[in-house]
């Protein structure tokens, strides 16, 4: 068995869960390529389970605070929040990749997130997750955009609970712009470490 920082949980039986949110509308983008890495780290050097999901193949419908969902625990759209839902409330981790829009995270990364509103809603008593954050921005790291983006994944994570384990920010602009930095790479596959 290789690295896995949950020992005592995989001594019990319990395998982690984690579920990685492409946020990116591109299938073969930089962010992808990066959460892509993320995946290989945990694959190749853990016990966990890991769901991806690509946002951009994802129907989900804008959220209408009509409140269904404190009914029926359920979206009243039939779309594929209803059970992209499910994967997230069991997951013990949760990677949001997401490219910078505007200074933001995207739109089909902000439409599933606003969907969390079952979760207060419902009051669930959803466990104390982890999450990891990975950004790609066309501006250089440390521009202020990435600090807008984590700083709203703090809000949400304060807000739920929830404990950020990793951050992190890269500059890419065009497709392919990633494969140049080797080490944004490495980083992105040694991040299972921090699970």
């Amino acid at each position: 068995m290789g690295f896995f920082c949950y020992n005592r949980e995989v001594e019990k039986g319990i395998i982690m869960k984690i579920v990685v949110l492409n946020g990116s509308p591109r299938t073969m983008g930089n962010t992808r390529r990066l959460l892509e890495e993320f995946r290989k780290g945990v694959e190749e050097n853990t016990e966990a389970t890991l769901e991806f999901i690509d946002l951009g193949e994802k129907s989900i419908l804008p959220c209408e605070a009509c409140n269904a969902c404190g009914q029926t625990g359920r979206c009243k759209h039939k779309d594929n929040s209803n059970e992209l839902m499910p994967l997230i409330t069991e997951a013990d981790m949760i990677v949001f990749g997401t490219p910078v829009y505007w200074w933001g995270i995207t739109a089909q990364m902000k439409l599933l997130i606003d969907k969390f509103y079952t979760w207060h809603n419902l009051s669930y008593k959803v466990p104390n997750k982890k999450i990891g954050v990975i950004t790609v921005g066309g501006a250089a790291v440390g521009d202020e955009q990435y600090d807008l983006i984590s700083s709203q994944f703090r809000c949400i994570s304060n807000f739920l609970k929830w404990e950020i384990v990793f951050d992190k920010s890269y500059s890419a602009y065009n497709i392919g712009d990633i494969e140049k930095n080797e080490n944004a790479l490495m980083e992105c596959k040694n991040l299972y470490k921090s699970i």
